[in-house]
């Protein structure tokens, strides 16, 4: 089952609303946010997360450790000590990441933990979670066979690259509007693993190159070389934009959007990215439907909305629809599609 990871996001919802503490696995390439998708689920459910990377622990790590105790016949027992990351109470998420690069041995010791609950001495508690996740074999990732018994008690999902739910992440993390304004003009180069070279496009990968490009520094070790100096070569184009801050403060008469696509990528994203507020946003748009044919407003619109989404901030910008039915229509189909 292939899903983006909105789409993933609300499956995995459903079983913690459901109350069905089934295993899950999700699979997908490096860099997909995986991760990323079950922590903010954990989040936004008010559970507790444990994220137990299993190719870095040792059999006895997850088993614990045993230990000689003495009993009334002079005699004696040991009992293992379970690890102090595994729960004991509440209500939350075990988290087994990267469980098909651990060796066999530690995943024998990981299946008795999903298929029974418990390991050693060691009972997890009701109230919890199960899940997994690991790469894929084409991935380029160094992963063992998943033992028939253990992947024949797991739900199996897959989660694929989806610049609609990046950018979504985008705008709510603030990542620098060059990087949005490229992957909305190169949306392939979201995710290009590439075999060759160490460093290549991926989610993961593009939010480190934001913060490298806001530091002022290459963003090649990255996301690669060919994506750098696609992404350089794009950046350059922001010196040939008009001053968007006009735009946005509704002064942007004299104002001409430039005709290169490219450059009106950047402008357009840009213009966003940038707005502060649904008054700012809605000068631009009023700026945009002078200047530009349909698809560059709904282009414009689904980034803006999906930034004052992920703000809480939709409210505002719905209250400016009376001004303009041509926003209003625009708007909605922005909600809806993102809501579908």
């Amino acid at each position: 089952m292939s899903l983006t990871p909105a789409e993933l996001s609300q499956y995995l919802s459903a079983l913690i609303t459901q109350a069905l503490p089934l295993s899950t696995m999700i699979w997908g390439p490096p860099g997909v946010g995986k991760s990323s998708v079950v922590a903010q689920v954990a989040q936004g459910h008010g559970l507790d997360f444990v994220d137990v990377r299993l190719s870095q622990l040792a059999p006895t790590d997850l088993r614990g450790l045993p230990v000689a105790q003495a009993n009334d016949h002079g005699g004696g027992v040991s009992r293992w000590y379970p690890p102090e990351f595994l729960p004991t109470g509440g209500r939350g998420i075990l988290f087994l990441d990267e469980v098909n690069m651990a060796p066999p041995t530690m995943q024998g010791m990981a299946q008795q933990l999903i298929l029974d609950r418990k390991v050693g001495s060691y009972e997890l508690p009701d109230g919890w979670f199960v899940w997994a996740a690991g790469n894929r074999k084409e991935d380029r990732a160094s992963v063992f066979d998943m033992p028939a018994p253990l992947a024949n008690r797991f739900l199996h999902l897959s989660v694929r690259p989806d610049f609609e739910a990046f950018r979504s992440y985008a705008l709510s993390r603030g990542l620098h509007e060059h990087v949005l304004a490229f992957l909305t003009f190169r949306p392939e180069l979201l995710h290009r693993l590439d075999s060759a070279q160490p460093a290549w496009p991926s989610p993961r990968a593009w939010e480190m190159a934001a913060r490298l490009h806001r530091a002022g520094l290459d963003v090649a070790p990255a996301i690669g070389e060919g994506a750098g100096s696609e992404f350089a070569a794009f950046v350059r184009l922001y010196e040939q934009l008009p001053d968007l801050e006009t735009v946005l403060r509704g002064e942007a008469l004299s104002l001409r959007l430039p005709a290169e696509p490219s450059v009106r990528y950047a402008a357009v994203v840009g213009l966003a990215a940038r707005a502060a507020s649904a008054e700012e946003g809605y000068h631009a748009f009023a700026w945009l439907a002078g200047e530009a044919t349909p698809e560059w407003l709904q282009l414009y619109v689904a980034t803006l909305v999906s930034k004052f989404q992920a703000l809480g901030q939709l409210g505002d910008l719905v209250a400016l629809m009376e001004r303009e039915p041509r926003l209003a229509e625009l708007v909605q189909g922005a909600v809806d599609l993102a809501e579908g």
